[in-house]
């Protein structure tokens, strides 16, 4: 089979070789393998190269910085414990110890934005504050979609993924202000427990906000939950995983096309991988059971998540919230946008280094303690309660976590089919993603009613994984299915080669993203809940909707 542009982008990103504009790279390779005389490994070529000198990830020391934890967000006073105020502005913060400090932009006065902790049922509203310099820092394409020159080059809007809000809130690409301003949002979090976050969502410019900082995390809790006994405190752990290039003066690198009238480029990869901020960072842990918050926050990669030794772990989360059960894993795939809530037993390792591995490159260092604090602490009846060997049972893993009823495909009303479509220049370069062929700015044509049921199909005609959003919505993945894409391009209908796949154990809760693979139509089932008004849906390549990949929906009565 041949490679794709999202295969290799993975596999180059897990060696640490991403220190050159992947387009070029990759497009080299792809055009390496299809030559008729290739009949060997693809080669790297030797004319790509970055116009400036580039930090290789790999060549850093790794597991020299620890790896830093998200301060709570602060109510705006006593008086208003359920009000914020998150301001963005330009920061410089180090992401190694032997990198200069980089300028970059965030939520909060740290490279890492303040995690915001809530109940659920309990509503919130933030003041979102945009301090930034008025001048952009990164390449913007004034040819993208709402990205002209006769606009801002520096506005935001902030979108809440994962939140049920009313569309006035919910962060809309049009819904930018800027520097000096700000907007107040309500969130009412009238849904499940689970792990948000919060990120730029501004027309034509999220891709290039977000490289430069602007995301953050967010833990919706509930009762049930509570009772679960689940790793808290300090032994749960929210965790963002992004990846970046850097100059060798420590500076932000995003790549351009080349071409100064269109410097979009159709995805990013590069040879840095940072948790929380800092590169290849570790953190000291206690023998026993911690919880893992992950969130891809990446433009474009999708990580590939194993542990030293391929130890097993367990999913019990993902993106809308707990599974029925754990999942017992020994890797897993994380696409951007999507959240997994991972459980790691440490109980078994006293005194070891436990690695976190992307591919081939281990990315985080756990630096297992010889016993549990809890241990030195516990009175002597507390004490009778702990493992003979001295580990902590505080927390276990549960058999069962909550009920989650399937939707049935005949509660639907009406299948819709969502094409996922590129079209490249004559040498083959990406030039433009649309869905259903149909750009941004074009009438609405999807139109669920309120409190129905829908199946939606993404018809995947391209050679990248899409990782599809929706707005407002939490869903269900019923299955997919290879077809014959060029029959279905030459209006011959839709061929299945092959049998339905049901999701993975670990994609059979609630998600609002979903990984829609090449060749293959990805069917979901949504029920449409919560609020009338105008929403979105798109690819969470952040590359790919801005150049545009993004269509509204709306939401009627």
């Amino acid at each position: 089979m041949s490679p794709t542009r999202r295969t290799i982008l993975q596999q180059l990103s897990a060696l640490g070789v991403l220190a050159t504009p992947p387009v070029a790279v990759t497009r080299q390779i792809m055009q390496n393998h299809d030559h008729p005389a290739n009949t060997g490994m693809a080669t790297m070529p030797s004319a790509a190269k970055a116009p400036l000198p580039t930090i290789n990830g790999l060549s850093l020391t790794p597991f020299v910085d620890e790896l830093p934890l998200p301060e709570p967000a602060r109510p705006i006073s006593p008086a208003h414990p359920h009000s914020l105020r998150i301001t963005m502005r330009e920061i410089h913060a180090k992401v190694h110890r032997d990198v200069p400090a980089t300028r970059m932009w965030s939520y909060g006065p740290t490279a890492l934005a303040p995690i915001i902790d809530v109940r659920t049922h309990q509503q919130l509203q933030v003041q979102w504050v945009n301090q930034l310099p008025t001048r952009h820092f990164l390449p913007i394409d004034h040819s993208l979609h709402g990205c002209g020159r006769d606009i801002p080059d520096v506005r935001a809007c902030v979108h809440l993924h994962g939140g049920r809000v009313p569309s006035k809130d919910d962060g809309q690409p049009e819904d930018w202000f800027v520097p000096g301003k700000s907007r107040t949002c309500t969130y009412p979090f009238q849904q499940d427990s689970t792990a948000l976050w919060y990120h730029d969502h501004a027309m034509g410019l999220n891709r290039l906000n977000i490289y430069a900082g602007l995301f953050g995390m967010v833990l919706l809790r509930n009762d049930a939950e509570d009772t679960l006994n689940l790793p808290s405190g300090k032994y749960e752990l929210p965790i963002q995983i992004y990846d970046r290039q850097f100059t060798t003066d420590g500076q932000l690198y995003y790549p351009d096309s080349g071409d100064p009238e269109h410097p979009w480029v159709p995805e990013f990869g590069g040879s840095c991988i940072l948790l929380n901020g800092k590169i290849r960072p570790y953190l000291e842990v206690e023998p026993r059971l911690y919880r893992l918050r992950v969130v891809n926050v990446a433009n474009s990669s999708f990580f590939n998540l194993s542990l030293t030794n391929r130890q097993s772990f367990h999913q019990i989360g993902s993106d809308q919230g707990l599974l029925a059960a754990p999942v017992k894993i020994t890797n897993l795939l994380v696409a951007p946008a999507e959240r997994v809530d991972l459980l790691i037993d440490f109980s078994q390792a006293p005194g070891q280094y436990i690695h976190l591995i992307n591919g081939a490159v281990q990315i985080l260092e756990f630096r297992v303690a010889a016993k549990s604090s809890e241990i030195a602490s516990a009175s002597p009846s507390t004490r009778s309660l702990r493992a003979p060997n001295g580990i902590s049972t505080a927390a276990s893993i549960p058999s069962a976590l909550r009920t989650v009823d399937r939707t049935s495909e005949s509660a639907a009303i009406t299948t819709r089919t969502i094409t996922l479509n590129e079209y490249d220049d004559r040498i083959g370069n990406s030039m433009l993603m649309l869905l259903n062929r149909k750009h941004w700015h074009e009438p609405v044509t999807e139109t669920p009613k309120l409190n129905t049921t829908e199946i939606w199909e993404f018809v995947n005609l391209t050679e990248d994984t899409h990782p599809m959003h929706l707005h407002l919505v939490r869903f269900q993945i019923l299955d997919r299915r290879v077809f014959d894409v060029f029959a279905y391009r030459n209006n011959q209908g839709t061929r299945y080669l092959a049998g339905p796949t049901p999701p993975e154990p670990g994609e059979q809760g609630w998600k609002d993203t979903v990984q829609c693979p090449p060749g293959m139509i990805t069917r979901i089932v949504v029920r449409f809940e919560g609020y009338t008004g105008k929403y979105l849906y798109h690819c969470h390549v952040l590359e790919h909707e801005a150049n545009d990949m993004m269509r509204p929906f709306e939401v009627i009565a």
